[in-house]
């Protein structure tokens, strides 16, 4: 349970373990229940394209306006010099600037609950305008270890 008494479901950790393990998952996108009391699995998919998952994240709502959510992204880049692939499970927390302030401080708080649930993650990112979600901006920090 996190600061603010949020739980976490058991199908965030089922689909983060099918995403970890499997590898059949891309990307899973959390949200918190309606009555904001559990963080919920909102969509999951096996789609690798990264337009696609940016603009649910661009578009998520909370109530009339745009809304935080938390995601698990599992980046695959190449190394330079040929050396191979790495693959990252990232956690991303997406806080839009304008998104209201009851919903950022909700999921602020929230956050670590969810994380400390999903064994396995590599690198975190806080993104909270359109273009610190860019694939690039991501994928750069991340493949450089700073996040």
């Amino acid at each position: 349970m996190s600061k603010s008494g949020v739980s976490v479901s058991p199908d965030c950790v089922t689909a983060f373990n099918e995403l970890k393990l499997g590898k059949d998952l891309k990307y899973i996108i959390f949200k918190l229940s309606d009555d904001s009391k559990e963080i919920v699995v909102e969509d999951k998919s096996s789609s690798s394209e990264w337009e696609e998952f940016q603009t649910k994240l661009l578009n998520a709502k909370t109530g009339p306006g745009k809304g935080p959510r938390y995601a698990v992204y599992d980046f695959e880049y190449e190394l330079a010099a040929g050396e191979g692939k790495r693959s990252k499970i990232t956690f991303i927390y997406w806080s839009p600037d304008d998104a209201g302030i009851r919903p950022k401080m909700t999921y602020a708080s929230s956050k670590e609950a969810l994380k400390n649930a999903l064994s396995g993650l590599a690198a975190e990112v806080q993104a909270n305008s359109d273009d610190e979600i860019e694939y690039e901006t991501i994928l750069k920090d991340i493949s450089k270890g700073k996040r």
